[in-house]
């Protein structure tokens, strides 16, 4: 849980630079990528980190811009992109001047519990991780090169002359 709006800039800060170099590998094909079927395709699964922004945040009384298309995922892997920088960048900005450290204690209903603010922000963020996860499997299968997360992928140990370590 954070406890001070600065460590959920940073650490927001952080995880979306990686999910935007993910967004940024998608291509308009690789939107249709399924796991199985019934399943979300890696077009839903990037639009659902999209829409998620204002929709857990308005439950506490922020109020995110939702992008534009509504809950259907688009089939244009740049509009996600970009819709994911917008929607992210106005979060932080409303958070930094709405909220303040003490607002973090704050609780508000959740999904049927009552959260404080700063778990709504972790939650939010371990959310984007989880699916961004997911999504770096179905890339894989759609062709895709990956983009290191937390370290380097094998595509770039072998950029780097390396021999990638199985």
């Amino acid at each position: 849980m954070f406890v001070t709006v600065n460590q959920f800039v940073k650490s927001w800060s952080h995880e979306a630079a990686a999910t935007q170099r993910v967004l940024d590998m998608l291509t308009d094909d690789s939107l249709r990528q399924e796991i199985a079927p019934q399943s979300r395709t890696l077009g839903q699964l990037a639009w659902h980190l999209v829409v998620t922004i204002p929709e857990m945040l308005g439950r506490t009384g922020l109020a995110i811009p939702f992008p534009e298309g509504g809950e259907k995922a688009p089939a244009s892997a740049s509009v996600i992109a970009e819709a994911y920088k917008r929607t992210g960048q106005a979060m932080l900005e409303i958070v930094q001047s709405q909220w303040t450290d003490d607002s973090l204690q704050q609780s508000n209903d959740m999904y049927g519990e009552q959260w404080p603010n700063g778990l709504t922000l972790h939650a939010l963020i371990q959310h984007e991780i989880h699916h961004r996860g997911q999504m770096t499997v179905l890339m894989r299968q759609a062709g895709l090169r990956v983009p290191g997360i937390y370290g380097p992928t094998r595509e770039d140990w072998i950029d780097q002359g390396l021999t990638p370590l199985l």
